[in-house]
Order: C-alpha cells, then structure tokens, then sequence
C-alpha cells in the first residue's frame, strides 16, 4: 500500500531499475505521476502499470544530458501544477582507472547526476514550496567514500550530496524536506554492467532490490512532518559473494 496519498509527484529515472520501482511504489488512486525517463516504450510500461493501480500518470521522454531535452522538461513539469514529492532516481557510471577516464564521460555523468537535478529542483521549487514539498536524491554509497575505478563518478555524486545538503538548509524553513539515499550495490541493469567490467559473474539475488530501496524511501517520506531523515544509507546484507 502507497503511504503517500493525494500527492503529485515527479520520478526521474523512472523506466527502470530504482526509479521505476519507486514510481510503482507511488502509485495509487490519489496520487498523479509524472515519469521522467530515456526509453518511451519503457516508460510507457511503466506508466500502465502505475495506471492499472489508479494513478493519474503522464510520460515525460527526455535525455537529462541533452541542455535542450532538460529545459524543455523542466517548463513541462514547472507547468503542470503543484509537486508535493520529486524523486531524482536517473543517474549514469563509467567504470574504470582514472588513468583511462575519458572527459566525455566524466561530462555526461555530470550533467545527468548533478546538473539535471540542480535544473529540475531549481526550477521546481515554487511548487514544492507552496506544497511543503519532499525532495528524494538517490546517492550512492561512492558519495560517501570513493573507491577505485570509480573516480568521475564518485566526484558526482560528492557533488550530489553536496547540493541536497545545501538546499535543505535553504528550503527547511519553508517546510520542505530533503532526503538523500545512499545505496551500496542494487540489482539494476548499471549493476550488471558493473560486474561485466568487473569480470565477475553476477548474481542479482544477492544484492539489494530495487523494491526494497523502494520500501524504504517510501517509509521515509511517509514519516510524521515533526520530523525529517536527511540520510539514509542502505547496503546489501551479504557483503561480498
């Protein structure tokens, strides 16, 4: 059962993997999804599962990376109303040495995990202002402690931690919440390329679900408004395999 009732909320990310699990997760009679995501078939799978749950949903088809693609999203979405819950789930990762890093990757991977939710949120505001809104920034644990092979990445989402942290001493007095999510490894199809990288085999049954990251964001956004989770850092149970 959705704990966020008669809500409108925006999911990026949403064809697959963690935002699609949460978008699903949102779902309900009462609530209006707009879906943010590359794949327009994916998307609209999603949104027919969304809508056979009785959400109003709208599809939104853009590339993050593409400055046009993101300004038109935004005047979109900025257009359509009142945002109670915006959820920045799209994010990209180039595996490897930083020696072999390319500034092409290392751009891309800023503009889509950092720039496009500065965009979204900065241009969003007003309404989750007037609606005491939440904001959900799905980190991961490299925005916490950076390992190998993981550099460029590793900066981005610092930088994502950064900006959540930063706007959620801006907007608190005004009602909002921030919450960023740091999740360690999720089965999700950026995982398993991960592992390809890796030469390892991999087992997404060991790893942490997309529907449990889900259970949770949803536990936390749901919580009492005399208080607010800032953080929460998620791993798999069965560390290493």
């Amino acid at each position: 059962m959705n704990p966020i009732e008669h809500c409108n909320a925006i999911v990026t990310g949403a064809s697959s993997g963690i935002g699609q699990a949460i978008a699903l997760g949102l779902a309900g009679p009462s609530v209006r999804l707009s879906l943010v995501g590359r794949g327009a078939e994916r998307l609209q799978n999603v949104a027919t599962a969304a809508q056979q749950k009785g959400a109003n949903v709208r599809c939104h088809r853009a590339d993050l990376a593409a400055d046009a693609e993101l300004d038109g999203l935004a005047a979109g979405l900025a257009a359509e109303g009142p945002v109670h819950v915006l959820v920045h789930a799209a994010g990209a990762l180039s595996w490897g040495p930083l020696q072999e890093a390319s500034t092409i990757d290392l751009d891309r991977q800023y503009r889509i995990n950092v720039r496009a939710p500065f965009v979204l949120t900065q241009r969003l505001l007003p309404q989750l202002r007037s609606c005491r809104g939440q904001v959900l920034f799905v980190n991961s644990t490299a925005g916490l402690a950076a390992g190998a092979n993981v550099g460029p990445y590793a900066a981005t989402k610092h930088a994502l931690k950064a900006l959540a942290d930063s706007l959620r001493e801006e907007v608190n007095p005004d009602g909002v919440r921030v919450l960023s999510l740091f999740l360690g490894r999720t089965a999700s199809p950026m995982q398993a390329d991960v592992h390809a990288r890796e030469g390892r085999p991999y087992r997404p049954e060991l790893l942490m679900q997309p529907d449990d990251v889900a259970w949770v964001a949803l536990q936390a956004l749901a919580a009492p408004r005399s208080v607010e989770i800032t953080e929460i850092r998620m791993r798999p149970m069965v560390k290493s395999y």
